[in-house]
């Protein structure tokens, strides 16, 4: 079968607390993606959440697992997508879309068949998805990274320059829940999501890559005052629950997808803990 699944229960922060390196990488960290000729997602009961991906060596379709008790995986979900490999296409109920490196794409809640390809069986594409549960159908859209609304924050002498593409997002593409985007750290920098933040009505992910080899990124999570790490490797995952810090510091720069869901649609909503404050 070329679809599997894991399902991810939630944790409190006081569970968490008590937590070995082993048990917070079993809960957070997602390390089974981007695998040759294979769909993989994580089903987390985080505002029921997927993330996942999808690898086209040969057409890959995207149908629905047991948790989610529909006929078809979009019934009452909507879908993001971003294409982090080589050129494809996403064909949904008999529209085809074109995904080059980089180029997102939302389906709405509602359609029915969904079929990754690659343009390149020898520069496949590698498709992330993220997913959360929908109410009404908002249309299908194409969203390039030439088309994203972008926002330049930080600087190089606080190790954080980076260019924040939000693509799909308010503004860009109606949705009902979801919101995923690109953040891309400049040279010499290497700290993301400073200053480091929760936001108690939204859950996050966060996905690395531009990761160079034999380089790693230190993923910081856990309430402001009770922090955890968690180090990653190009093409992982982390789930982010809603009163989690997420920010990280690499060995090099790279680059980050972030996805989340839940309570609004207010990108600015979040509460800062000082850098300071940090412990």
């Amino acid at each position: 079968m070329s679809i599997s699944y894991e399902t991810r229960y939630a944790s409190s922060p006081e569970a968490v607390k008590q937590y070995d390196t082993t048990e917070l990488r079993e809960e957070f960290l997602i390390n089974n993606l981007m695998q040759d000729g294979k769909i993989n997602l994580t089903y987390t009961h985080y505002d029921r959440y997927i993330a996942g991906s999808a690898v086209p060596v040969e057409p890959l379709k995207l149908e629905a697992i047991d948790p989610l008790k529909s006929e078809y995986f979009l019934d009452r979900r909507e879908l993001g997508i971003i294409n982090v490999g080589g050129s494809g296409t996403v064909e949904v109920d008999g529209t085809i879309y074109n995904l080059n490196h980089k180029d997102a794409l939302y389906i709405g809640m509602g359609a029915k068949e969904v079929t990754f390809k690659s343009d390149d069986v020898k520069n496949v594409a590698k498709f992330y998805l993220n997913s959360a549960p929908a109410h009404t159908s908002y249309p299908t859209k194409k969203v390039s990274l030439a088309d994203a609304n972008k926002l330049e924050l930080g600087s190089l002498e606080t190790a954080n320059h980076r260019t924040v593409s939000q693509m799909i997002i308010g503004g860009v593409v109606t949705t009902c829940q979801l919101q995923m985007g690109m953040t891309e750290l400049k040279t010499g920098s290497v700290w993301n999501t400073m200053p480091a933040h929760v936001h108690d009505r939204r859950m996050e992910v966060y996905f690395y890559l531009d990761v160079p080899e034999e380089q790693s990124v230190c993923h910081f999570m856990g309430q402001p005052q009770e922090t955890r790490h968690i180090w990653m490797q190009n093409h992982e995952a982390v789930i982010s629950p809603p009163w989690s810090i997420h920010c990280g510091s690499g060995t090099s720069n790279y680059t980050f997808i972030w996805g989340m869901a839940g309570e609004n649609l207010d990108y600015g909503d979040m509460d800062v803990a000082k850098i300071t404050e940090l412990r």
